[in-house]
């Protein structure tokens, strides 16, 4: 197996550096290993510009990062490129691969490298992110580029990749400067598991839930309201209440109380919390009076308000509040997608105020809680302890100790978790729940974050069995992560078919006839007093266009009501689910949707 890199102290180097400078370490070979691929799909990058440049000689290329799927370049030519232009870059790839340039580094210093590149004001763009006195460049065949690194050693090695879309991109994501062409990539070791990533996206294409979200009228984004807001319609309202229902029993159950705080608050507040200075380029703010306010990006700041109101005694820990809380992210336009990434939503949030000794069972608690819905909604997941990143508040000591409770609560539950380095919220470490869905793609859904720090700079307290004052320990905690995202998340996992439990409509009634409507609305009606949402097709259609209108909302039982039904007080039954036709009579069919409906409790 093809030897491609070495990883020296945590690090990836491409072999001719290794060798130049005498370096050992692990071998990292040609697989679809994290490390593999990311050298790989680096040198694909670098293949990709160099099949542009042959094919466009006037382009000239900014930055070709790797990220989370594959890989992009961005650049810019004279010419118009479009989405019928990939296969032929593709082409040209394979074509220079074939002829196997050995790539190679070589260094030069930052004003050889002004000179060098003077005429290129991409490059010169690039150069002034670098803060080094001397730059590497990489080299293939007759095509160069500056970059960091690493690389394979030779072109040859690229066999099995795909560009996947084109867009637009400003020069250094800052919509002030000029629009470049970007081309996304993948790449992988082998055919199969090139395959395996295209199969899985068509799948996921077919799945899209901007586009069934439409079909089943849930949601929409309209230009006038602005990006990034979405407007419930009733089938998604139905959904979302559904939803919304079945997590306030199940949180009321475990001890939680309901609270709400403002949208807006004060930016003093958002100053003493540190989301001001390290969150305020994501918030709105407004002047209401002179006074500026921070429309809220998180609820943590109103449940600490909540805890205010009260003296509390270490009797009375854990205090448990949650909250439907409505919040705004300013996200850029360019990162906005369906409702995976929206600048309004609700998390289904709580904080949890508890003393040092109830940290591992409330962690654990959460954790249960996790594992229920997400076992509900056949999701396997995973769990990630993530710690201090480069912006944060709190002394190292504080984040050392929060970060060991996490650890110290999973230990000793037998609980499995990797880590991710530099990845907390900026006032504490965070549990993070990835789930996977039915085609294989990984999600960031809840979290769970341990905060010493934020009741430290609000000076919370209680009283301690010695009538001590005493810092109550915060853990904030989202298990859905956001109502948006994750109803996204599983219209693309249910492919729209959504359970009974929570589809937006759980019967669609058929009357053949005008004179079945006053039976097919009394079976509405007993539905309804049931809990179940039901719609009748009594328009004037055929009975066939009808049927098919309904089993296009993905509805999962039809039934259809004629002379027979009516007379014998009846249903005739198709479901959709069991792809299966019976009939019942209404009792029986009515206690029947009841069990379906109260099937699942979280």
């Amino acid at each position: 197996m093809n030897v491609i890199a070495i990883k020296h102290n945590g690090e990836i180097i491409d072999l001719q550096t290794a060798k130049e400078l005498g370096f050992e370490g692990k071998q990292i070979h040609l697989d679809n290993s994290p490390d593999s691929l990311e050298v790989l799909r680096h040198s694909t990058a670098h293949l990709m510009a160099q099949a542009i440049r042959s094919l466009y000689p006037d382009a000239k290329f900014f930055v070709g990062p790797t990220v989370k799927e594959g890989f992009y370049y961005d650049f810019k030519t004279t010419q118009e490129i479009g989405e019928g232009d990939l296969k032929a870059i593709e082409k040209e790839m394979l074509s220079l691969a074939k002829k196997k340039y050995e790539i190679q580094k070589y260094e030069i210093s930052m004003a050889e490298a002004k000179e060098k590149f003077k005429d290129d004001h991409l490059k010169l763009a690039v150069m002034e992110r670098i803060p080094s006195e001397t730059v590497s460049i990489y080299k293939q065949g007759e095509f160069e580029d500056l970059c960091r690194g690493p690389h394979l050693p030779n072109i040859g090695l690229i066999r099995y990749f795909k560009l996947t879309k084109i867009a637009g991109a400003y020069l250094g994501g800052d919509s002030k400067n000029e629009m470049l062409t970007r081309i996304y990539g993948i790449a992988f070791a082998d055919k199969e598991a090139l395959k395996s990533y295209l199969d899985m996206m068509a799948e996921a294409e077919k799945r899209d839930h901007r586009k069934i979200g439409a079909e089943m009228k849930m949601f929409a984004f309209r230009e006038e309201v602005g990006a990034g807001f979405p407007i419930w319609l009733p089938a998604g309202g139905r959904l979302r209440a559904r939803l919304e229902s079945l997590l306030f029993k199940a949180h009321r159950k475990r001890g939680y109380e309901p609270v709400r705080g403002p949208e807006m608050l004060r930016s003093d507040l958002w100053k003493t919390s540190g989301h001001y200075q390290n969150y305020g380029e994501n918030m709105y703010f407004t002047h209401i009076d002179e006074i500026e306010f921070g429309v809220k990006p998180m609820n943590c700041v109103g449940h600490i308000k909540v805890y205010e109101e009260d003296l509390h005694s270490y009797r009375d820990l854990p205090l448990k509040y949650f909250e439907y809380g409505v919040v705004h992210r300013h996200e850029m336009t360019g990162a906005l997608h369906g409702l995976f990434r929206v600048r309004e939503f609700t998390q289904d949030d709580a904080h949890i105020f508890c003393r040092a000794d109830q940290i591992e069972e409330q962690i654990i608690e959460v954790v249960d809680f996790v594992d229920k819905i997400m076992s509900t909604f056949e999701f396997d997941y995973k769990m990630m302890i993530s710690t201090k990143p480069e912006k944060a508040v709190g002394s190292d000591e504080v984040w050392e100790v929060s970060t060991q409770a996490l650890k110290n609560a999973m230990d000793k539950n037998g609980l499995v978790y990797e880590i991710d380095e530099g990845g907390g919220a900026f006032y504490g470490p965070k549990i993070d729940i990835k789930i996977t869905d039915a085609i294989g793609r990984e999600w960031q859904c809840g979290t769970i974050q341990l905060d010493f720090n934020l009741p430290e700079r609000f000076e919370l307290e209680y009283n301690g069995e010695n009538n001590d004052k005493i810092q109550p320990v915060m853990i904030h905690r989202a298990i859905l992560g956001s109502f948006e995202r994750f109803i996204g998340i599983l219209t693309e996992h249910y492919a729209g078919e959504f359970p009974m439990f929570i589809a937006p409509t759980q019967v669609a009634i058929v009357p053949i006839a005008s004179t079945h409507n006053d039976y097919a609305k009394e079976l509405s009606d007993k539905l309804m007093d049931l809990g179940a949402d039901s719609e009748i097709y009594s328009k004037n259609d055929s009975l066939n266009k009808r049927v098919r209108t309904a089993e296009k909302t993905r509805v999962p039982m039809l039934v259809v009501i004629g002379d027979e039904e009516v007379a014998s007080r009846t249903v005739a039954i198709r479901d959709r689910r069991t792809r299966e036709q019976y009939n019942l009579s209404e009792s029986e069919f009515l206690s029947l949707i009841q069990t379906k409906i109260n099937e699942v409790n979280f």
